[in-house]
Formats: C-alpha cells, sequence, structure tokens
C-alpha cells in the first residue's frame, strides 16, 4: 500500500521528503560555503559538508528503497491501470526530464565523495587551508554546482510528474 505524501500532490511520502530536502540542502550548503570563505571557520565547514552528505545518503537510500516497494515512480504516478493520471505520451516527457535530472543525480555522489575524502585525507586536524586547498576549491564549486543542478532538476522532475 502507498504511503501518501504530505505536500498535498498524489505522491508517496519518500519523494515528498525528498523534495523537502532537495529544497533545505541548497541553503545549507550555501551556509557552509558562507562559513568557510567569509568566517574562515574550517572546523564547522567540514562538519556541516559531512553532515550533508550524510542525511543526504541516508535520504536517497531510503528513496531508492521506498522506490522499489512501490514499483517505481510510474506506479506511484498510475496507481489505478484503468485509470491512469497521465497519458504514455505524458509519462514519455516526463521522462525526458528524469533523464536530465539522473545525469545530475548521478554524477553528484560521485564528485561531492571525492572532494569530500580527499580533504578528510589531506587537510589538517583541524582543517586549515594548505597545498590541498586549490583542489579542494574546484572541485568544491563543481560539487556545488552539481548539487544545485540536481536539486533544480529533481524538483523540475516531481512537479512536472506530481504537482503539474
Amino acid at each position: 500500500m502507498l504511503q501518501q505524501g504530505f505536500l498535498g500532490n498524489d505522491a508517496s511520502f519518500m519523494l515528498d521528503f525528498v523534495v523537502v530536502a532537495l529544497v533545505l540542502v541548497v541553503p545549507v550548503l550555501l551556509y557552509s560555503l558562507f562559513v568557510v570563505k567569509v568566517q574562515h571557520k574550517y572546523g564547522l565547514h567540514k562538519f556541516l559538508q559531512i553532515a550533508l552528505g550524510a542525511i543526504l545518503l541516508v535520504a536517497v537510500l531510503a528513496f531508492e528503497v521506498d522506490m522499489r516497494l512501490h514499483g517505481g515512480w510510474e506506479q506511484i504516478i498510475n496507481k489505478d491501470p484503468a485509470a491512469p493520471r497521465l497519458s504514455e505520451a505524458q509519462l514519455a516527457d516526463v521522462r525526458q526530464v528524469l533523464y536530465v535530472h539522473l545525469i545530475f543525480a548521478i554524477s553528484t555522489p560521485f564528485l561531492w565523495g571525492t572532494t569530500l575524502v580527499l580533504a578528510l585525507k589531506r587537510f589538517g586536524k583541524p582543517p586549515i587551508p594548505g597545498a590541498h586547498s586549490r583542489l579542494h576549491k574546484t572541485l568544491g564549486w563543481l560539487s556545488v554546482l552539481d548539487l544545485v543542478a540536481t536539486s533544480a532538476t529533481g524538483l523540475w522532475f516531481y512537479y512536472v510528474a506530481f504537482a503539474k
């Protein structure tokens, strides 16, 4: 049985939860950049990045389990095969949005994970700028752009699949 979401659309609880996470992750990410760039609080930046990574990993894993339990996003959209909410043509359009989202959603954990693992290995305790800083800054900004694109395209998918 599909557990209804809480955002008022015809999505599952975990889909709604992930949408809220996508909305909240960007401001926390921006705050993490602020504390490192402006306030030079490297330890807080490290903590926030690890916490964001862990929270998102758990959310994505729970989301994937939820998708499997409910037969996938198409089954969630068209619960009743006798009266589908979206036509095959509409599903094809939604699928295209999903493919764009997946480009970023798949690359983000690899890029962000690499950024995080290298930082943990190459920065001292407590973390302070050093020889790895230049590469870290480059990888970090690429990770930020990728994560923002993941969030934006994830929200776009949710909208066209469940809210439109």
